[in-house]
C-alpha cells in the first residue's frame, strides 16, 4: 500500500477541514443550545443549524461522498481520512456532509439492489438529503446478534407482502423526516437457514405501522439524529414490487449493507478518538492541580502516548481494510473488517475514558462532548454485530488453517 494520500483526496482533506474549521465547531455551541430549545416533534429533528450546514457543505460539493458510485465517486481508501475528519463532530459533520447512518447503508442497498423504481421513489430523494430513512432489523424478543433468529414475518398474499412484526432500536425511525423503512423478516421459514429472510420498503406511514416510542441509549435519546425506536408492524401492507432482490435473498444483503457501514463507524471513531486526545492534551498542559500541571501528574503522560499509538495502529488497520475492500472486495477483506470492528470501538472506549478521567467532573457533564463520545462508542461495540460474535467468526477463520 502506498499510504500517502492521492491528489483528489488531499484536495478534499483540505476542503473539509476549512469546512469543520469555518462552519461546524462554531456550530457546536448553536446545535447544543436549539437541541435544549426544541419542543415537539421537533425534540426528533435535526436542529435547523444543520440543515444551514447541509446546503453549505453542498455547496463546496462535500456531499454523498461514501457512495463509490454517486457524489464525487472516492474508493473506501480515499473516504477514510474523510471520514475520520467528520467523526471530530459526530453530532454535526456527518449529516451536513449526507453522510450520516443509517441513511448511508440504506442508500448503499437501493444504490446495489433496488429496481430502477425504487431508486427513484426511495434513492433520490435520500441522495438529495430531502427525505431520511430507517434500518429495521434489531428485534427485543430475540437474539439478533445471530440474524437468521429474526422472527417478523414477510408473507406473499397475491400482489402484497404483509409484514408482522417487533423491531427496536431501529435508527431514525422518529425523526419527522423518517420517510421509509428497509425492514428484514422471515418469508420462507422452511428454508435454509441462511435463505429464509427477505428485505421490504415500508412506507413510514402505511397503515399498520406503530412507531411507539423513542428508545434511550446511554440515557441520550439522540432526538436529533432520529432516534432509536421500537416499532410495531401489524397486518402492514404493501405492494409486491416493494420487495428488495429476491425472496430469501435478506441475509445476504443485510451482509452487505453492514460491511460497508462498519468500516465507515471505525472511521469515524479514529476521528473521535484524535478529538479525544486533543481535548486530554489541552487539559493536561492548561490545568494545575497540587501546583503543577496534571500533564506533570502521575500517568497522565503515559495515557497521552498510548492514545497516540493506538489512535495510528487503528488508522493504520482501517486503511488496510479499506484498501482490500477496494482491491479483493468486500468477501475478500471480511477477517479484516471483522478485526477493525473488534478492535476500534473497544480501544476508543478507552482513550475517551481516560479523557473523561481527565476532565474530572466536566468530563462526564455536557460542557465538553466526550461523554456523549463515549457512549456512541460503546454503543458501537453492539451495533452492526457484538464483539463477541465477530472474534467467535474471527477465531474460527484462524483455527481453520490447523485442522
Amino acid at each position: 500500500m502506498d499510504f500517502s494520500y492521492d491528489a483528489r483526496t488531499e484536495e478534499l482533506r483540505e476542503q473539509l477541514l476549512a469546512f469543520m474549521d469555518d462552519c461546524v465547531y462554531p456550530s457546536e455551541p448553536v446545535f447544543a443550545r436549539q437541541r435544549e430549545e426544541a419542543v415537539g416533534d421537533a425534540v426528533w429533528s435535526a436542529p435547523p443549524v444543520v440543515e444551514e450546514l447541509k446546503r453549505e457543505a453542498r455547496r463546496r460539493g462535500l456531499w454523498n461522498l461514501f457512495l463509490p458510485s454517486r457524489g464525487p465517486q472516492l474508493t473506501n481508501l480515499q473516504y477514510a481520512p474523510l471520514a475520520e475528519i467528520t467523526g471530530r463532530s459526530l453530532h454535526l459533520a456527518p449529516p451536513a456532509l449526507n453522510c450520516a447512518a443509517p441513511d448511508t447503508g440504506n442508500m448503499e442497498v437501493l444504490n446495489d439492489f433496488g429496481t430502477e423504481q425504487q431508486k427513484k421513489t426511495w434513492l433520490e430523494p435520500l441522495l438529495d438529503g430531502v427525505i431520511r430513512s430507517a434500518f429495521a432489523m434489531t428485534e427485543p424478543d430475540v437474539a439478533s446478534s445471530d440474524a437468521t433468529n429474526i422472527a417478523t414475518r414477510i408473507e406473499r398474499d397475491g400482489d402484497e407482502y404483509v409484514i408482522n412484526g417487533r423491531k427496536w432500536y431501529i435508527s431514525g425511525a422518529m425523526n419527522p423526516k423518517c420517510r421509509i423503512f428497509i425492514v428484514m423478516g422471515k418469508s420462507d421459514p422452511g428454508a435454509e437457514r441462511h435463505r429464509q429472510q427477505s428485505m421490504i420498503l415500508v412506507p413510514r406511514d402505511a397503515v399498520g405501522v406503530d412507531v411507539r416510542r423513542g428508545m434511550r441509549v446511554f440515557g441520550y435519546d439522540d432526538g436529533d439524529h432520529g432516534g432509536h425506536a421500537e416499532v410495531v408492524f401489524h397486518d402492514v401492507r404493501v405492494p409486491a414490487e416493494n420487495l428488495i432482490g429476491e425472496e430469501g435473498g435478506g441475509f445476504a444483503i443485510a451482509q452487505a449493507r453492514l460491511g460497508p457501514g462498519r468500516i465507515h463507524h471505525c472511521m469515524r471513531l479514529i476521528g473521535m478518538a484524535e478529538r479525544a486526545l486533543e481535548l486530554m492534551c489541552r487539559r493536561a498542559v492548561g490545568r494545575i492541580a497540587f501546583g503543577k500541571p496534571l500533564a506533570e501528574q502521575g500517568v497522565v503522560g503515559e495515557w497521552i502516548a498510548e492514545a497516540r499509538v493506538e489512535i495510528e495502529q487503528l488508522r493504520l488497520l482501517v486503511l488496510k481494510t479499506a484498501w482490500l475492500m477496494d482491491t479483493v472486495g468486500n468477501r475478500g477483506a471480511h477477517a479484516e473488517i471483522q478485526a477493525i470492528k473488534i478492535a476500534t470501538p473497544e480501544k476508543v472506549c478507552r482513550i475517551l475514558d481516560r479523557a473523561i478521567q481527565l476532565h474530572g467532573g466536566g468530563g462526564v457533564g455536557q460542557d465538553f462532548p466526550l461523554a456523549e463520545l463515549y457512549a456512541a462508542a460503546r454503543t458501537l461495540r453492539l451495533a452492526d454485530g457484538p464483539d463477541e460474535v465477530h472474534k467467535r467468526s474471527l477465531a474460527r477463520r484462524e483455527l481453520k488453517r490447523y485442522v
